[in-house]
């Protein structure tokens, strides 16, 4: 009976992150409420507060349970291509296609910067470790395509980093604050352009950028 109790448990645990995810991606983390969750969830409290042990662990395992999901999306796919451009290529390509849908209802990591950069405790270290995470990803398919000789000897894989992360901030206040229909596209095109001030040729296997569908 035991395995079986966990087994429950476990499940009940999931569903409340899954309810908090929900939450968060439209009201930030600090949206996140015991007594919300237990709401919607249509439990008491005190069976919420048997999964966490506080809201803050609560913020967490959303975080780690949204970071997983972007790995899952974005990292992995990409880890089968070719190591160097097609790799950093497939990296930022699914990055834009999840910040373009996630434009529509919240991305938890870009309003978790608003709400956390000058918050310290648990949620904001865990929201740093996870954002650097990311940076080290792209870092490395970078490094990779240096020296592959994809983009320019002398290439600060710290600087590109910084030039992409401008890139999908910029594709989410466009697509959420201005309602832009084009941003994706216009994201995929300031992409394009920053390969090539790298030195990178052109994708072979890209169609024209004006025959991309938005």
């Amino acid at each position: 009976m035991r395995p079986l109790s966990m087994k429950k448990g476990e499940q009940t645990r999931a569903a409340i992150v899954e309810a908090a995810l929900g939450v968060a991606a439209s009201h930030g983390l600090e949206g996140i409420t015991i007594g919300g969750l237990a709401e919607r969830m249509k439990m008491s409290k005190s069976g919420v507060f048997a999964h966490f042990g506080s809201r803050e662990d609560l913020q967490i395992a959303v975080l780690k349970a949204y970071e997983r999901r972007f790995v899952d999306d974005v990292l992995m796919p990409a880890l089968r291509d070719r190591r160097g451009l097609p790799r950093l290529r497939a990296m930022f390509g699914r990055w834009i296609e999840r910040s373009a849908l996630e434009a529509a209802r919240g991305c938890i990591w870009v309003s978790g910067a608003s709400e956390y950069d000058d918050r310290p405790g648990a949620v904001r270290e865990e929201l740093v470790a996870m954002v650097r995470s990311w940076q080290r990803e792209l870092s490395r398919a970078i490094q990779q395509a240096i020296e592959a000789g994809e983009l320019v000897a002398g290439t600060d894989p710290a600087d590109l980093v910084f030039d992409l992360y401008g890139v999908i901030l910029v594709l989410h206040h466009d697509a959420r604050l201005l309602n832009n229909p084009e941003a994706a596209l216009r994201a995929r095109r300031a992409f394009d352009r920053l390969l090539r001030a790298y030195g990178a040729a052109p994708d072979s296997n890209d169609r024209p950028i004006s025959t991309q569908t938005r």
